[in-house]
């Protein structure tokens, strides 16, 4: 049985207060109403085999116990095995007296994954699990690795709940959306951002998640006129269009470190006719903003002093 609940005020208070005497009170970041710790666990690198899976339960039993509260993954990362050793580890924390209500759980949708392992006919995989079942059509598929109909998400969310052993998942993300636009029109893009967006409220209608949002690594660094480019408010607006005010489109995730400050840096987006910085524009729309590849896969940390 999948474990039920979400994340909760009440409980990321508590987990936050259990760590108060060691860890600074900003070291807490709020995010409607949940205290969410400023440091996450992603779930991207390593190879897909046994030794790897065990690390990575080991490193968020490790982690919720040290005063990390975030654990992020995607349905594809390591071909599906990182959201099931996600979902070990939060067995085995709630186990211990980790309540799911104080856990911020986050998975990401959008690319087509593998199970378990690289298939000998991936074409094969593909009619087989997605196709005859009729999750998706061959020409739903963009780059031969994304897609992203409501049908198609309704299946992967489902999907990573089922890896993840929970009945819903505080954040989801569209992973990589501005994908499409590799290989289809800008108005065409929004229509599909339009369904994936009225699927997703369906999804939190039902209780299957909290919020959604995009999990980007382009769309929101680049320039307007770049052909993945992504516009915030363009995107707010249709959440709005769709589900009014109280939508559920309230993160985004993209990359943020010393050697890709785009988001601080680079005026991309376009805001009631000014241009500012990405951060700047999730700000002032109310959109909370989730950083990866914070030690760009650990090579910033590379030759730092033994203390840090």
């Amino acid at each position: 049985m999948p474990t039920p609940g979400f994340a909760t005020a009440e409980g990321t208070a508590a987990y936050r207060a259990r760590f108060a005497p060691a860890l600074p009170l900003a070291h807490f970041r709020d995010f409607g109403g949940l205290a969410l710790s400023s440091i996450g666990l992603g779930t991207y690198l390593g190879e897909p085999d046994a030794a790897t899976d065990g690390l990575y339960r080991e490193a968020v039993v490790r982690a919720v116990g040290l005063g990390c509260n975030v654990i992020d993954s995607a349905i594809n990362y390591r071909f599906q095995r990182s959201e099931r050793a996600v979902g070990e580890a939060l067995r085995a924390l709630f186990g211990q007296g980790i309540r799911r209500e104080e856990v911020v759980v986050a998975t990401k949708g959008g690319y087509i994954p593998f199970d378990g392992g690289y298939p000998p006919d991936p074409r094969a995989y593909f009619l087989e699990t997605f196709v005859r079942p009729g999750v998706a059509r061959p020409e739903d598929v963009v780059a031969g690795s994304h897609c992203m109909t409501p049908a198609y998400l309704k299946h992967q969310l489902g999907q990573s709940l089922a890896n993840l052993g929970l009945a819903c998942v505080d954040i989801y993300y569209l992973h990589n959306p501005e994908q499409q636009l590799d290989e289809v029109p800008r108005t065409e893009f929004l229509q599909r951002m339009r369904a994936a967006m009225a699927a997703l409220e369906e999804e939190a209608a039902a209780g299957r998640l909290r919020a959604y949002g995009t999990a980007t690594w382009n769309g929101y660094r680049v320039p307007p006129g770049a052909g993945g480019h992504l516009t915030l408010q363009e995107l707010v607006r249709l959440a709005q269009e769709v589900a009014g005010e109280g939508h559920h489109f309230r993160v985004i995730q993209l990359p943020m470190n010393l050697a890709m400050p785009e988001a601080l840096t680079h005026e991309t987006q376009a805001l009631d006719g000014e241009r500012v910085p990405t951060l700047v524009a999730a700000a002032r729309l109310g959109t909370y903003v989730m950083a990866s590849a914070s030690l760009l896969q650990a090579r910033l940390t590379r030759g730092m002093p033994p203390l840090l």
